[in-house]
């Protein structure tokens, strides 16, 4: 019985050890610190070769433009302005944008001295015509060479008249034609120089696209050639080059007279085009943009101007073959565009060239 009791007992107290060895062992885990996770490192590609573009050998209408802005202007009109110099603008009959018939007064200069000198001086010339008169009667008594010398100082004397009467004539500005006041430099009172713009009129009924080119424009450039204007708030309107600026001699005195006063334009000093159709609501300085096709080739062999390589004189592309290799190409080079080039031997439509 006692053994029994004994082992019973041994058998309890083994079970209990166990119990506790097993909840140490789980409470220690949780006691220890946790161990760090591994850091997971981004996948690094390798390095690819980038693969240079690749196009195709086509075909396509080339044009070579010279291109310009320019303006709306008037195939008529004319920038007034007065001969007399010093004088103050009396009276001005006109505003800008106030149409005008030929012959209408646009302003008058103060020239009040002058009528003052006129009515002095035909007093005087009356005197003379009188004493005139009495030489002509003592014509056959008097010295020939005195004789003369007093017909040459009645003859100044009225030429004096009339070389003054002209003067004031000049002060009173009137227009030329039948048109438009399209701009107004002046005010009534100021003070006006020799040749100094005071007005531009201009028949608004003759209206073209007109352009400034330089001198190497020019030289590209012929009568007739095709002409697509942009015209500010209307589009692309065609038309054909017809007339060339009048050539112009190179001065110092960028483009100002003797005066100081800037040059007026006129229509002879622009590349004028003839449009195609006039665009409704078209008015006189619009600007505008003109693109002039100097040179025009349909179904040129074109590749686009970075596949075209060069050394020194050389110029070449590299043709990419059936089986993907590549070789160089010597090419003979025709018109270029901002984006492509003509190609007149050494390539066919279908080909495949290898850009930069």
């Amino acid at each position: 019985m006692f053994t029994r009791w004994w082992m019973g007992s041994l058998f309890k107290r083994s079970a209990a050890v166990v119990l506790s060895l097993s909840l140490l062992t789980a409470g220690g885990c949780g006691l220890l610190p946790k161990e760090q996770e591994e850091e997971k490192l981004p996948e690094i590609a390798p390095p690819t070769i980038s693969k240079k573009p690749e196009y195709d050998v086509t075909t396509a209408t080339l044009e070579t433009k010279v291109s310009s802005v320019g303006k709306v202007i008037s195939m008529q009109e004319e920038t007034l302005f007065f001969t007399l110099d010093g004088k103050r603008l009396k009276e001005l009959y006109v505003k800008n944008g106030q149409d005008v018939k030929a012959g209408d007064p646009i302003g008058e200069l103060d020239v009040d001295d002058l009528r003052k000198q006129l009515r002095t001086k035909n007093l005087d010339f009356r005197r003379k015509e009188t004493s005139m008169k009495e030489t002509l009667k003592k014509k056959d008594e008097m010295d020939p060479v005195d004789f003369e010398s007093a017909v040459i100082d009645f003859e100044e004397s009225r030429q004096e008249l009339t070389d003054l009467q002209e003067e004031i004539d000049k002060s009173v500005l009137t227009s030329p034609f039948s048109g438009t006041i399209v701009a107004l430099n002046v005010q009534k009172g100021d003070e006006i120089k020799t040749y100094q713009p005071i007005c531009i009129v201009a028949d608004t009924s003759q209206l073209t696209a007109a352009a400034k080119l330089t001198k190497d424009q020019l030289a590209k450039v012929s009568l007739g050639m095709e002409v697509v204007a942009d015209i500010n708030g209307i589009g692309q309107v065609k038309g054909v080059v017809k007339q060339l600026p009048l050539p112009t001699s190179t001065d110092n005195n960028n483009g100002q007279n003797g005066g100081g006063q800037q040059k007026p334009e006129r229509p002879e000093d622009y590349l004028l085009v003839k449009l195609s159709k006039m665009p409704e609501g078209l008015l006189r300085g619009t600007p505008l943009s003109l693109n002039i096709i100097v040179n025009r080739k349909e179904n040129a062999v074109v590749i686009p101007l970075s596949a075209l390589r060069s050394v020194g004189a050389r110029q070449y592309v590299q043709v990419i073959e059936a089986d993907g290799t590549k070789r160089e190409v010597d090419v003979e080079v025709g018109q270029q565009t901002s984006t492509e080039a003509e190609i007149l031997k050494g390539l066919t439509p279908g080909q495949k060239v290898v850009g930069r």
